[in-house]
């Protein structure tokens, strides 16, 4: 397993950082919001952001989050989404797929959340004081207007799109599982040749519904639908721990069968399904990608912590990782901000701050050195 971090794609101090810490792989996200380039799916436009990483030093091997607007794809269908939007939205991706297989990147760690991705209510007070980013649904169908900034709940109409008495949602379980089986179809041959591995991200949070749309990705149940639609090397998992944690005690979130079958056939997984190591197991080689990090609560109501807080076997993870002999990159995921972060980064997305990372990439350096198989061991 190879130690990366997620970086941002334009110069800043975590380039620099990272060479410090001994880290020289690393992960992207080419949304044209973050690079100020248009069209990241062309192999230009690509190979120009990746010589900027490696001219510091730097190697690509992944990208990771939406690179583009993928509301027509996600969110097709009952909002009147035109198929022509989605037909060349899923084009861009396919070129996508054949720009990262050009340039040498084979991972790509994706989600399909429909109208808003991961979701944070805002900051608690964590340990020493440092600021840890938490959810609460109670908070958020409570408050009348909500803070649209960086990954934080957005939308002052979030309340009133949740309420139960507002009727049907804006997208259903249907449909979002529709929109995903043509999307899986129509790109995963794409990803096979050109030796790309899509590592699909669980729902964060991992509830049935958020901001008025389903969502169908909080079980593994439904990982082994997604799987079914399309079963390849290319089809794998983004193991994040934290998800995974939560949906252990919220199995079949999200989840409909839709007269497949596969739930049916899964349910009885359940009781062994118990553990993060057991679950794991239970992907094995479907593993691609690997977000350590730990929280505390439910998944309606989480503090995301340091990593070596919380109830999580850490070591117990790598180990199982080790035993399955996954060689995959791992990182280590949102961290609470620390003193002094913001004199490094005013401007941060919370989870996303400096001093935090570098605290979790010892701590992950330390885990995967101590769980290395050693000659004559």
């Amino acid at each position: 397993m190879t130690l990366v971090e997620f970086v941002p794609p334009k110069p800043h101090p975590l380039w620099k950082l990272c060479l410090q810490m001994g880290i020289t792989d690393v992960i992207i996200k080419v949304n044209p919001t973050l690079t100020g380039l248009p069209d990241p799916w062309r192999h230009e436009t690509l190979a120009r952001i990746v010589g900027g990483l490696k001219i510091a030093g730097l190697k690509v091997v992944g990208l990771e989050g939406d690179p583009f607007d993928m509301s027509p794809i996600k969110e097709y269908g009952e909002r009147g989404t035109g198929n022509g939007e989605r037909e060349e939205a899923l084009a861009h991706y396919r070129e996508l797929l054949e720009s990262m297989g050009r340039l040498g990147i084979r991972l790509l760690c994706y989600n399909f959340m429909a109208g808003q991705g991961w979701s944070r209510t805002g900051v608690r007070e964590g340990r020493g004081g440092a600021k840890a980013t938490y959810f609460s649904i109670e908070e958020c169908l409570g408050r009348k207007e909500h803070e649209d900034h960086k990954g934080l709940v957005p939308s002052a109409s979030f309340a009133a799109k949740n309420n139960p008495v507002q009727g049907r949602l804006l997208i259903s379980h249907e449909q979002v599982w529709a929109n995903y089986e043509h999307f899986i179809k129509s790109v995963m041959p794409t990803a096979e040749r050109c030796g790309v591995r899509m590592a699909l991200h669980p729902d964060d949070p991992c509830l049935p519904s958020l901001g008025g749309y389903a969502r169908i990705f909080g079980s593994v149940e439904a990982y082994d639908r997604a799987y079914a639609l399309h079963p390849s090397p290319s089809n794998a998992v983004t193991f994040c721990q934290a998800n995974f944690k939560l949906m252990l005690g919220h199995q079949g979130s999200g989840v409909r069968d839709q007269g497949s079958g596969i739930g049916e056939q899964l349910s009885t997984f359940n009781s062994q399904l118990s553990t993060l190591e057991n679950v794991a197991r239970h992907f094995r080689d479907r593993i691609a990608f690997i977000h350590v990090r730990d929280v505390e609560g439910t998944v309606e109501d989480f503090t995301e912590l340091f990593h070596d807080q919380g109830t999580t076997d850490q070591f117990s993870l790598m180990r199982t990782y080790r035993e399955l002999g996954l060689d995959v990159p791992v990182r280590g995921d949102h961290v609470p901000e620390m003193e002094g972060d913001r004199l490094l980064a005013a401007d941060c997305i919370p989870g996303y701050f400096t001093l935090g990372r570098l605290f979790a990439n010892g701590y992950l350096k330390a885990l995967l050195e101590g769980t290395e198989e050693k000659p004559g061991n």
